[in-house]
């Protein structure tokens, strides 16, 4: 993946990921080589796979999607910050274009580039902070009042 920032206050990067690279792990290294407070972003490309999920309240767990084809990346945005432990989380959503212009979305869980991503990312001027929510065991940005 090959970056450059684009405004300095605030960081705001392009993001452009190389053929193959894994998007969500990419991303995460990148957030923690540049030591992000907390980020969002927004991206288009595509994709020569990907694996999404859908979050079953009941099972408090995601239902995998596996997507095994070319797609297009119509949609994806998200934010990064970290947990109690200082590890980087993602949440992301996706919409990806199949070639019979079928769409399918959900969270971003694991997905390859190719041949391009291009992504926006902005750093926010605070840090914030997920704490896991015991009701559905997800790791949720918590603000304090």
């Amino acid at each position: 993946m090959k970056s450059k920032l684009l405004i300095k206050i605030p960081k705001t990067f392009a993001l452009i990921f190389d053929k193959g690279d894994e998007v969500t792990a990419t991303l995460l290294q990148f957030a923690k080589a540049n030591q992000l407070k907390a980020s969002y972003f927004t991206a288009i490309g595509a994709l020569s796979d990907a694996t999404l999920g859908f979050f079953e309240r009941e099972r408090k767990d995601y239902k995998r999607i596996e997507i095994e084809e070319q797609v297009e990346v119509m949609s994806l945005f998200g934010n990064i910050a970290q947990d109690e432990s200082g590890q980087y989380k993602l949440h992301a959503h996706v919409v990806i274009g199949k070639r019979d212009g079928s769409a399918h979305g959900g969270h971003l869980l694991k997905a390859h580039v190719w041949p391009t991503l291009e992504m926006f990312l902005t750093e926010t001027f605070e840090t914030l902070q997920r704490k896991i929510d015991e009701e559905t065991n997800l790791a949720l940005i918590a603000i304090e009042q």
